[in-house]
């Protein structure tokens, strides 16, 4: 499986929890050249899209109520979810109807 290295500059965008403060998430935004972007403390609004995401990510993926047997089979699944579904098949409205995988190759190298 290819992984793509994002570009120095890439946003991140989440919430203020602790796991998106902490020192080693920050280290590795730091490490990456990444740049958080962080909701204003108690305004869930700033935060929308990628929550939205998530809740995609949650519906699409588990069965209402269940959850991975453990680490390993999130991890598998997950990367089975993005890698062969969500960039290379699923249809997004917001990318007119098209995949993240089009749209990437769209704007890498112009194609139509």
């Amino acid at each position: 499986m290819a992984v793509c290295q994002p570009l120095p500059g890439l946003l991140v965008h989440a919430d203020r929890g602790s796991q998106y403060t902490s020192d080693a998430f920050t280290t590795l935004l730091d490490r990456t050249q990444a740049i958080a972007s962080l909701s204003r403390p108690g305004n869930p609004y700033d935060n929308a899209l990628a929550e939205s995401g998530w809740s995609t990510l949650k519906t699409e993926l588990l069965p209402r109520g269940s959850c991975f047997a453990d680490l390993e089979e999130a991890r598998l699944e997950l990367a089975e979810y993005l890698d062969h579904y969500y960039n290379t098949q699923r249809l997004h409205s917001a990318l007119g109807y098209c995949t993240p995988l089009e749209i990437e190759l769209h704007y890498l190298f112009n194609l139509p």
